[in-house]
C-alpha cells in the first residue's frame, strides 16, 4: 500500500493521512486538527471507498464560508 500524507489549504485541518491500495481503494484515513467527531466520522464512511467514488460525493463541499472544507480537501488528496 501506498502511504500518503496530503497538506490542505484552507481548513482547520492541517494534513490529511491515507493509504491507496493496488485497486485504488483509499485506507486508514486520519485528520490532523479539524472537527475530530465529524472527521473520523468521514473517515469511517469513506474506508475502503475507490478514490473515483469519494471524489465523486466530497468535491465541492463546503464548510460555512470557506471556498473549501476537510471533505473538499480528502477529495482532491485522494485523485491527487
Amino acid at each position: 500500500m501506498e502511504q500518503i500524507t496530503y497538506q490542505t489549504t484552507g481548513t482547520c485541518a492541517r494534513v490529511i493521512h491515507f493509504e491507496r491500495d493496488d485497486e485504488n481503494r483509499i485506507h486508514n484515513i486520519s485528520f490532523e486538527g479539524g472537527c475530530n467527531g465529524n472527521l473520523k466520522a468521514i473517515s469511517k464512511l469513506c474506508e475502503g471507498m475507490k478514490a473515483e467514488e469519494i471524489s465523486a460525493k466530497l468535491l465541492g463541499n463546503l464548510c460555512g464560508n470557506k471556498k473549501t472544507s476537510c471533505a473538499d480537501q480528502l477529495a482532491k488528496a485522494v485523485i491527487g
